[in-house]
């Protein structure tokens, strides 16, 4: 494109993806403006351009898998940490990448501040979880977790999942 107009660098020398691929993908998809970062570190927006190819994509391998019996099914996004703790090698490549929820509420909190009242949102110090929840970095131990609970015997096999979804990893 020589539109003048276009944020992308057209002429900007991209990393091979055989270099480093997950700079190559970040590379390409910033330059075509299928993506725009999001003031959450870790976290890009897709724009709908980006998104439309995204559901092409998503909608040809759905019809793929389920030619081949699978099923959609989707699972939580928080996730427990003694999950965690039971796949402690599994985790441990990722493991300082994780965000963890360790409340279930915010309040309001309002401090008088050189005779002006200020409003701001804390914390709710009483609304701590009995157990802290990892956002999903990978579905993995919550997937195994409700497969022990479905599979009793070699009759409830195969069992054909696929899960689009979101995970966090920083």
């Amino acid at each position: 494109n020589n539109n003048n107009n276009n944020k992308s660098n057209n002429n900007k020398k991209i990393t091979s993806r055989e270099e480093d691929h997950g700079k190559w993908f970040q590379e390409v998809i910033t330059n075509a403006d299928l993506v725009d970062n999001s003031p959450v570190r870790g976290c890009m927006v897709i724009k709908p351009h980006g998104f439309a190819i995204w559901e092409l994509m998503r909608d040809d391998l759905d019809k793929k898998l389920k030619k081949t019996g699978h099923q959609n099914a989707y699972f939580p996004l928080l996730i427990p940490q003694s999950f965690f703790a039971k796949e402690a090698q599994h985790v441990a490549g990722f493991a300082k990448e994780c965000a963890i929820v360790t409340h279930h509420r915010l309040k309001l909190e309002t401090k008088e501040i050189n005779g002006i009242n200020e409003t701001s949102i804390i914390v709710d110090p009483e609304s701590i979880l009995q157990e802290p929840l990892i956002i999903r970095p990978t579905s993995e131990t919550m997937i195994w977790h409700m497969y022990s609970k479905w599979i009793h015997s070699y009759r409830d096999l195969p069992i054909l999942i696929n899960q689009w979804a979101n995970v966090l990893r920083w």
